[in-house]
């Protein structure tokens, strides 16, 4: 059985309830960092950052979608400075993410519902502990790749406990049945260390 902070049991304890999540995170914003990076060795930002960066330039332009305090941000800043515009459902999050001063614009948004973003807006789109329990579903997905340009990156973490629950896999052969992606790949790699837990990392090319 896996070892779990108290904090990690309840995120994943929620049931997509919009105003449960917002308050879970309300709770947990200002240590986030700390219990995640130290105290679950909370991998997953720095390998999916390091991804998008391989696939971007310091001149593109990417969101970060449920960038929470701003680990993501913080990552691709150092590896290859794009512009960074992230949004998330919890403002108490933003406003971590805010004093880390690596996006251009932090905005408040559902990725349950369809963001008030114009199509083929963004150069990459990057996604890391938002596809997880009771958080968003692989529906999400689509909105994701709707806002980047036909062939840019886009780089999604789905935490182990839902790939197979969920219907990960089968819905992005579906996106790419649909003409909707392209998926590049579909590796295993780590997510919380300390806390036993691996991710799938998605890499995608919207069609």
């Amino acid at each position: 059985m896996k070892s779990e902070n108290p904090l990690l049991t309840r995120a994943y304890a929620l049931a997509g309830d919009r105003d449960d999540i917002r308050a879970v995170y309300a709770d947990w914003a200002e240590s986030y960092d700390d219990d995640t990076l130290v105290g679950m060795g909370y991998v997953a930002p720095a390998i999916a950052a390091e991804t998008l960066a391989s696939e971007i330039t310091g001149s593109d332009r990417v969101l970060d979608a449920g960038c929470g305090t701003g680990l993501v941000g913080k990552e691709l800043h150092e590896q290859c400075e794009p512009t960074i515009d992230g949004v998330d459902l919890s403002d108490d999050m933003l406003k971590q993410a805010r004093q880390k001063g690596v996006y251009d614009a932090l905005e408040t948004a559902d990725l349950t519902k369809k963001l008030d973003i114009e199509d083929d807006a963004y150069d990459g789109v990057i996604s890391v502990g938002v596809f997880t329990s009771g958080h968003v579903g692989p529906s999400a997905m689509n909105e994701l790749v709707r806002v980047i340009k036909p062939g840019a990156p886009a780089v999604i973490t789905v935490h182990e406990k839902v790939w197979d629950k969920d219907g990960y896999a089968d819905h992005l052969e579906q996106m790419e049945e649909d003409g909707i992606a392209i998926i590049r790949e579909i590796r295993e790699a780590p997510y919380h260390q300390k806390e036993g837990y691996s991710c799938k990392l998605c890499i995608l090319e919207a069609a």
